[in-house]
């Protein structure tokens, strides 16, 4: 399995972006996805997460801003960013919690991230 993300870019402060991300390969179950982010010089940090029954958890600094959401039947993770601010800069990655066809065991796999940058 892998994850695919994008819709990353260059955007003014105040403007939107919405990142995508998607599965590929033999996905038996998915448990939870979500996004982090990781700026210059600082640890990868938590941005938002969603469980399969919908339940969304945000970190402080993103709430009422950004917007996670998954379509069930592809398996697909978004977050729409609104009001991005150029603190918001980072490379944003997106996570899952899944079971593979053949495999007995839960990993969480990570994509490889994708660049957003914030600034006039």
């Amino acid at each position: 399995v892998q994850l695919q993300a994008s819709g990353g870019g260059l955007v003014r402060p105040g403007g939107s972006l919405r990142l995508h991300c998607q599965p590929h390969g033999h996905v038996f179950s998915l448990r939870s996805m979500g996004w982090y982010r990781q700026a210059p010089g600082k640890q990868r940090e938590l941005v938002a997460t969603i469980t399969n029954s919908g339940r969304t958890a945000y970190a402080d600094s993103v709430k009422d801003r950004f917007i996670i959401s998954k379509e069930n039947a592809w398996n697909a993770l978004y977050l729409q960013m609104s009001n991005l601010k150029p603190e918001d800069t980072a490379v944003y990655y997106c996570m899952a919690d899944i079971r593979a066809y053949g495999d007995p065991d839960e990993n969480t796999y990570w994509g490889r991230g994708t660049q957003v940058t914030v600034s006039s």
